[in-house]
């Protein structure tokens, strides 16, 4: 063990100096003093020790891991900071073996604590060594940036400079500390006296912004994601009055943006800075005048304080006055590390190569105008493209990956290949989906000495990029398909190569997004489900019945240039195929589909029935069918056997957990329910002689227990690559056994009450409705058929009852769609989409105006089940937006700002 010489007892607090009594630090519960925070700092120091070693901080916005890096800063003890959120544990524990530091400070099962490794260090650190920092996150080369004291203090002291930063500012941590853009807010602020609003909320929460209010806060960041979310949750309605300043880094912000902001802050009274800059210039090289930003707002502005810029125009595209942009300052890095034995060099560099072509304008500006080197800043998040095309040989994807308009654009030789990549990456990567697209071509483009030809596959990125079609209004687009699936999915990630199926829509979903995508598109096809949104979109056109005699010179040109491209190997078929425009057409009749028809029927007579109006029995069991049928479509989908599993599991939660409120809710006010029923295992540990109230949700119980025991199946490899390979056959096989069980359970054919609604007893319909869903053939539609029939009679011993269930499974068997008078179209779309919280909290809602009136228990019925209905909606939908925010800030935050 290697001892580096000890530390002086006490050194200068840099970042905590001034007024001992003003606030350093506040959070929604409390507030700390910069007295209060030496103190803590000293305390965390002494625990450090007085030998100078490698330091490993797991970086959050909160008290612990703050004083912690504050205290080896003043200790003289280089800080390793790194992700401490669960999805980076992979990344921690890589760079834990790797560099070896020699104390740990981290989260636990007791919370925060200190890890002392060793006593003393087993590395020789660099007298100047101060941080180590991560480049290119977890796609890019294991090496860390070496940062020196004066790298941390000249460049916070720069950008208090330019940001006129004062003693009375109070940023909020918008972003995670151990990002440098992150950490450049802390260290400026807290280095002029300033203070910190710590908090991990996102900037979409309401709560955010009202403890934003309250902690007085003047100032935060962001990266471009960060300003998506704030446009979606209107920021320009509820600015805070206290706000100063707003910066932006990470990636390149749309020149609209840039203007609208800077609008924005001359109305509200806030600067909006645009920054650029790297991890390897410790955070800031450049920045935009606030007051230039509405007039130049894709320009990145002038060097900070104490540096300077050159323009290389050797490493460049032959433009005249474009070529690398090279940096120069206090603030460039000492030099990367790959290893520990890289700790003990010194400075190594004088000059920061960006790989950014850029140029100086006129009026002094600098301006980037693309990369010179393989590498992608997606969300600011710089993607290393080699590493990608590595990542996907290693799961046996050969694919190309380039950078286009601050995407990442992965080329794979087919659709089946995109489908994995896209999963392989977002796992990977960490990027929410909309900053990556995968597209299929059918030969990758090659050079005359025969290596891949990047450029042709940029420009192929650019031409697909194009394809943004409006209708007549100019109203329906990428971003309105795009927006539409974000409002009703929850995901504000949808991206233009995503779809329905791929961004986790499902039954409960499905009838809602299609209605409205007819009144956007016009017909829709059938596989519309799995078609990407720029798909999609393109069935927006209205075209001329002629289209040889169209008169837009730019659509012809576009019509060329992709003709071109498919003749030079540069398109495959699948990526044209199925994507011809249709016109939308006016009718009195509208063709819905059969599972959305099936549904609000069956919920018309499960209402109708149980208020007494009508005697027509077997709704609920017909939906059983439907539910197999839904589940087979939207969740057995070609996606990676983890997608599928958590596709389900997901499935189970739309259930169970508005069942569970509700009827937890009820029991909890009337006491109707036992907790077997709450808990929806009524089946296992309930009542099982008779029929009563608590067998009334034996429905929800059963499409939950079979879906978890699908899970369960496509858990074993071997099953889930069966049923893949044999979707048919491993679908009837699955109703054979299910059958079985039936008549083992039965002890026959008929089922007599409650047996009827035991799990055991019915998970064959459910099996069947699967079947019907993977019915293709003709042949395989006369066999189902044939298993319709044979297996539905004698069920209940009422014909009337079998013959609904038979009915229904034979229609959706054959016709996907059925005619009905458009103006019920809408009607039996909210029916359909509203039938399970109809079902749900029915119960409740009939039986005390049944006597009265049965027509009006049933209207009362469905406006409470419907209500139920779109609150519920509404509040997922916020909650899966704010759960994506939340998941996606450690991406959006670029390491390398």
């Amino acid at each position: 063990m290697r001892h580096i010489a000890t530390l002086p007892a006490s050194s200068p607090l840099e970042l905590l100096g001034g007024d001992p009594g003003a606030p350093a630090v506040v959070t929604a519960d409390e507030e700390h003093s910069r007295a209060d925070l030496r103190e803590r700092v000293r305390a965390r120091r002494d625990e450090l020790g007085d030998v100078r070693r490698l330091v490993m901080v797991a970086g959050a916005n909160a008290i612990e891991p703050l004083v912690t890096y504050l205290a080896a800063r003043e200790g003289g003890h280089p800080v390793l900071l790194v992700a401490g959120d669960a999805a980076q544990e992979a990344n921690r524990r890589a760079l834990l073996e790797r560099y070896d530091p020699d104390a740990v400070f981290g989260p636990g099962e007791r919370g925060w604590a200190l890890e002392q490794r060793r006593d003393g260090t087993r590395h020789e650190l660099h007298p100047e060594l101060a941080m180590l920092a991560s480049t290119s996150g977890s796609t890019g080369a294991p090496k860390l940036v070496r940062l020196s004291r004066d790298n941390l203090l000249s460049n916070a002291a720069s950008i208090a400079d330019y940001l006129g930063l004062r003693p009375d500012d109070r940023a909020a941590t918008t972003l995670p500390m151990q990002y440098c853009y992150g950490l450049s807010v802390i260290n400026s602020h807290l280095l002029v006296g300033g203070s910190l609003f710590l908090t991990e909320r996102s900037v979409v929460e309401p709560r955010f912004w009202s403890e934003f209010d309250e902690a007085e806060a003047t100032s935060f960041a962001g990266v471009p994601y960060t300003f998506e979310l704030l446009d979606a949750a209107g920021f320009a309605e509820r600015t805070p009055p206290r706000l100063r300043t707003v910066t932006q880094a990470g990636g390149r912000l749309g020149a609209d943006r840039v203007r609208r902001y800077a609008r924005l802050g001359r109305e509200r009274g806030f600067d909006f800075v645009v920054m650029y800059g790297q991890t390897e210039a410790t955070a800031r090289m450049a920045y935009l005048p606030p007051e230039l930003a509405g007039a130049r707002p894709t320009s990145i502005g002038i060097p900070i304080p104490g540096g300077r810029f050159r323009i290389d125009e050797s490493v460049g595209i032959g433009e005249p006055g474009v070529g690398e942009l090279v940096y120069a300052g206090p603030n460039v890095m000492m030099g990367y590390a790959e290893a520990a034995e890289d700790f003990a060099a010194g400075a190594t560099l004088e000059e920061l190569r960006t790989g950014d072509l850029a140029r100086r304008a006129d009026d002094g500006l600098y301006e980037i105008v693309g990369r010179g080197s393989r590498f992608v800043k997606v969300f600011g998040l710089r993607i290393d493209l080699d590493r990608v095309e590595q990542l996907m040989l290693d799961h046996g994807i050969d694919a190309r990956a380039v950078g286009h308009d601050d995407r990442l654009v992965v080329f794979v030789p087919n659709d089946r290949d995109g489908r994995r990549a896209a999963g392989i990456i977002a796992d990977s990567v960490g990027l929410p989906t909309h900053g990556v697209c995968v597209h299929a071509i059918a030969e990758f483009p090659r050079t005359p000495n025969g290596k891949s030809d990047t450029a042709a596959l940029v420009r192929h990125a650019a031409l697909l990029e194009r394809v943004r079609p409006a209708d007549a209004s100019g109203s329906t687009s990428v971003d309105g398909v795009r927006e539409l699936y974000a409002e009703l999915l929850g995901r504000p990630d949808a991206g233009p190569d995503d779809s329905f199926v791929s961004l986790g829509g499902d039954s409960l979903s499905y009838i809602e997004v299609s209605l409205r995508l007819e009144r956007l598109l016009g017909d829709l096809p059938s596989d519309w489900p799995s078609r990407s949104i720029r798909q999609l979109a393109l069935l927006a056109v209205e075209v001329e019945s002629d289209h040889d005699h169209a008169d837009d010179a730019d659509a012809d040109d576009d019509a060329r240039a992709d003709d071109a491209a498919r003749a030079d190997g540069a398109v495959g078929a699948d990526d044209v195929a199925g994507t011809k425009p249709r016109r939308r057409r006016r009718s009195w009749v509208a063709r819905v589909e059969t599972s959305m028809v099936l549904r609000a029927v069956a919920i018309l007579l499960i209402v109708a029935t149980h208020a007494d109006l009508i005697a027509v029995k077997g709704g609920a069991h017909l939906l059983l069918g439907v539910a197999g049928f839904n589940l087979a479509r939207f969740k057995l989908v070609e996606v990676p056997r983890g997608d599928r599993v958590r596709g389900l599991l997901r499935a189970v939660a739309q259930i169970v957990v508005p069942a569970v409120l509700w009827i937890g809710g009820v029991t909890l006010i009337a006491r109707s329910y036992d907790p077997a029923t709450v808990f929806l295992v009524n089946n296992v540990f309930g009542q099982h002689e008779r029929w009563g109230e608590q067998w009334q949700f034996w429905f929800l119980e059963a499409v939950v227990w079979a879906i978890l025991a699908l899970a369960v199946l496509l858990l074993v490899p071997r099953l889930d690559a069966l049923e893949r390979r044999h979707r048919f056959a491993f679908a009837l096989a699955v109703v054979v056994a299910t059958l079985a069980l039936r008549f083992i359970a039965v002890g026959g054919v008929t089922a007599g009450s409650p047996d009827r609604y035991a799990l055991p007893v019915v998970v064959w319909l459910i099996a069947l409705g699967w079947l019907v869903a993977r019915s293709s053939t003709t042949v395989q539609r006369l066999v189902t058929t044939a298993l319709i029939i044979a297996t539905t009679p004698g069920f209940f011993g009422d014909p009337l009852r079998e013959g609904i269930i038979a009915v229904g499974l034979v229609l959706l068997l054959w016709l996907p769609t059925i005619p009905v008078p458009a103006i019920l179209a809408g009607a039996l779309g909210t029916l359909a989409s509203a039938s399970l919280f109809v079902y749900l909290t029915h119960w409740q809602v009939y039986p005390p105006i049944e006597e009265v009136s049965p027509p009006l228990a049933i209207v009362a019925s469905f406006a409470v089940g419907i209500l139920a209905w779109r609150g519920y909606g509404m509040l997922e939908r916020r909650a899966r937006a704010l759960w994506f925010a939340t998941r996606h800030r450690g991406a959006a935050a670029a390491s390398q700002n």
